[in-house]
């Protein structure tokens, strides 16, 4: 049950991506914004306040839980501007009485790169309990990596200066002007390991919601075997529309495939 979170609630969506087997173009919003030597923010489609909601189903037929993708503000943060994006995964409260869990991933994502400069990653498993924390120095090409459990672990990591999180990924996606048939690779980092992902643009498809019929950008990256959260494939839909909301996730596990579809999108605050 566990695997059903951490390989499919939005929070955690984009740890099932790994190392990609053939190496495209970077997408254009990876770089930060000047002009005459002043910081642009980026302009993005969302802003403070947007808030999604989406159920998560096995197999189609039975709903296990719920997850929520919050942009919860845009503040100072490290000398700099960001988003501060939180991501959370709960078990309905049928099933969290036979599993008790609970997930939040968050983002700090610079407002003029696109780049974060914080992630977190806490899960709630019984009575364990988890931190995992990254912080990114993208000039330096460098980040450290900590665990927290009863003990704190270390590990210093080499990164691309154009590297995601996974959930600042999603946002970054979202800013993509997309193209059937594109391809390019996006550099994670993810539990301690480093990742070049390849991003695989589809086509736009219609993709039912709660929220009605959506047309959608099918977005793909691509999977290795033993990937951490143990998915053989995962998709993206992105609305084909000026928000980019994703719409539906799906990721397809040894014990079945598991779904997140959009159930609702809060009012923004501007």
């Amino acid at each position: 049950m566990s695997r059903l979170f951490v390989g499919c609630s939005l929070a955690l969506g984009l740890t099932c991506v790994a190392s990609a087997a053939q190496r495209g173009q970077p997408p254009p919003a990876l770089t930060p914004s000047t002009a005459a030597g002043r910081r642009i923010a980026r302009t993005v489609p969302f802003a403070a306040g947007e808030t999604l909601m989406y159920d998560v189903s096995w197999s189609s037929y039975l709903t296990a839980g719920t997850a929520t993708l919050k942009v919860m503000e845009k503040k100072p943060s490290y000398g700099s501007d960001a988003y501060y994006i939180v991501a959370e995964g709960r078990p309905t409260p049928l099933l969290s009485k036979l599993y008790d869990l609970y997930y939040k991933a968050d983002t700090l994502l610079d407002v003029y790169a696109l780049l974060p400069q914080r992630a977190s990653l806490y899960s709630q498993e019984g009575k364990r309990r988890r931190m995992k924390v990254t912080m990114f120095d993208h000039a330096a090409k460098k980040a450290q990596y900590e665990v927290q459990t009863r003990t704190v672990e270390k590990k210093d990591l080499a990164i691309a200066p154009t590297t995601q999180d996974p959930l600042s990924a999603i946002y970054m996606l979202r800013t993509i002007a997309l193209k059937a048939g594109d391809k390019f690779v996006v550099p994670v980092a993810n539990g301690g390991e480093t990742y070049d992902v390849q991003f695989q643009i589809a086509g736009v498809e219609r993709v039912k919601t709660a929220i009605g019929d959506l047309r959608a950008w099918k977005i793909t990256p691509v999977l290795p075997s033993g990937n951490a959260s143990g998915a053989r494939r995962l998709t993206l839909w992105l609305s084909d529309d000026a928000r980019r909301v994703p719409v539906l996730l799906q990721a397809q596990l040894a014990v079945g495939s598991f779904d997140l579809t959009l159930t609702q999108v809060a009012a923004r605050v501007q």
